[in-house]
């Protein structure tokens, strides 16, 4: 297995990193076996072709697969820390920000999605630490300012208003 690189890194706090893990090791296990056992004895019903049990499991297998092959690739490229101190940005981090010329504050997770998948209450954006918002702000303390080219090409001017670990 390759390394991942630094564009491909997924940052994950623990806690995110052993719940995805314990999703992968669910539906490789038991949800797998479920899956299969529907799927024989829908076959034993009889014709497939008008078998809508059968092809409910096979479509929740289909997903299934799916949804275990997404974690694979996860968890392969994932780096696994703890957000910095407060008033640091850094992957894990939920930083507030204000744009130049806005009045208005933007606050987002700097991170991977999946550390808002366990808390659907969570109503938070999510930034790569790669994107050019990301890494134009990692490493900046609260007050600081830091400029990124958008994908427009236009220079955008943001200020770090706060950074603090994020907790879910």
């Amino acid at each position: 297995m390759t390394q991942p690189t630094e564009d491909s890194v997924i940052w994950l706090t623990q806690e995110a990193y052993d719940k995805l893990h314990s999703e992968l090791d669910y539906l490789r296990g038991p949800a797998r076996a479920e899956v299969t056992e529907r799927i024989a004895n829908a076959r034993d019903e009889g014709d497939l072709r008008e078998n809508g049990g059968y092809h409910a499991a096979k479509d929740e297998q289909g997903r299934a697969e799916a949804r275990i092959r997404q974690l694979q690739e996860m968890l392969s490229r994932a780096q696994v820390g703890e957000a910095t101190a407060s008033g640091v940005v850094a992957p894990g981090t939920k930083v507030t920000v204000r744009f130049a010329g806005e009045d208005e504050t933007e606050s987002f997770l700097l991170g991977a999605r999946e550390l808002l998948d366990f808390d659907e209450s969570v109503d938070l954006a999510v930034y790569s630490p790669q994107s050019p918002l990301g890494s134009a702000i990692v490493g900046k303390k609260k007050g600081e300012t830091a400029s990124y080219q958008a994908p427009g090409g236009a220079e955008v001017k943001v200020e770090v208003i706060d950074a603090e670990p994020f907790g879910g």
